[in-house]
């Protein structure tokens, strides 16, 4: 039997796991073909995040009709599958002008989850991402958001082999990083909203100690619902990892 653990550190809630860490978490034991070189790359996989993730507590994952499911007595947590579209880029941001963004991170006024694995403010440098874009909007363009980010040390693994050697962070890090970067772009400033579908293709981990940059961007509204997407860009420009994301509006006494 195969088991995912959200250890506490990875939160988003303060009493439940970060929606992209658990999603990637649940990715990576996905079925894949393994290219001959057993260089990390993945497929475009979606997850549907059923109920918050519960912390430190063993879910069983099994298969079910093609679908990789996590789930805790019975009741499904997340579940998983492999799609055939990529999912749409957002356009890039220079660094500087992305670094230059993260003065004006709403989160600094006001966050609905500051103890967040990804973006939240009361991490420390080392323990949570510190992801924390602002707004980059061009006049007349979809709402944008960027961040630069270099992974900590922290949070490299080793299970992954790539020719050049460069030590990187996990899949479930990378898609952390593509996760609140999409809710800051939509409305999380106005209202309280949690992750509940992230579809996204990671073609090369991020290189630990070296800057990239998170573009997020906004892709429709309609009742509770919210669209947004997510790019993580490497220093050089090329995308590393792309994301789609569903929010759902929620009561903000559920979550404290």
């Amino acid at each position: 039997m195969r088991e995912l653990i959200v250890p506490s550190r990875f939160r988003g809630p303060r009493s439940s796991g970060n929606g992209g860490w658990t999603a990637g978490a649940l990715a990576a034991l996905v079925d894949h073909d393994v290219p001959d070189d057993h260089a990390a790359r993945w497929p475009t996989i979606a997850v549907s995040l059923r109920q918050p993730p519960p912390l430190d507590t063993a879910l069983r994952v099994s298969d079910d009709d093609g679908e990789t499911v996590a789930a805790l007595e019975g009741d499904t947590v997340a579940r998983a599958e492999v799609l055939h579209e990529a999912p749409t880029p957002v356009d890039p941001v220079p660094a500087d002008e992305a670094r230059a963004a993260m003065a004006s991170y709403p989160g600094l006024r006001q966050h609905p989850f500051p103890a967040c694995f990804s973006c939240g403010t009361e991490r420390e440098e080392g323990d949570g991402l510190r992801i924390f874009p602002g707004p980059v909007t061009a006049s007349g363009g979809p709402t944008r958001v960027a961040a630069t980010w270099t992974p900590h040390p922290s949070l490299f693994e080793d299970w992954h082999a790539y020719h050049d050697d460069h030590p990187r962070a996990s899949l479930p890090v990378a898609w952390a990083a593509l996760d609140c970067v999409g809710g800051w772009a939509g409305d999380l400033d106005e209202r309280m909203m949690v992750l509940a579908r992230i579809t996204a293709r990671v073609q090369t981990l991020p290189r630990i100690g070296q800057e990239h940059v998170v573009v997020g961007e906004a892709r429709g509204t309609e009742g509770r619902k919210t669209w947004t997407a997510s790019t993580l860009y490497d220093a050089d420009g090329q995308v590393l990892a792309a994301a789609e994301h569903l929010w759902i509006a929620v009561d903000a006494a559920a979550f404290r």
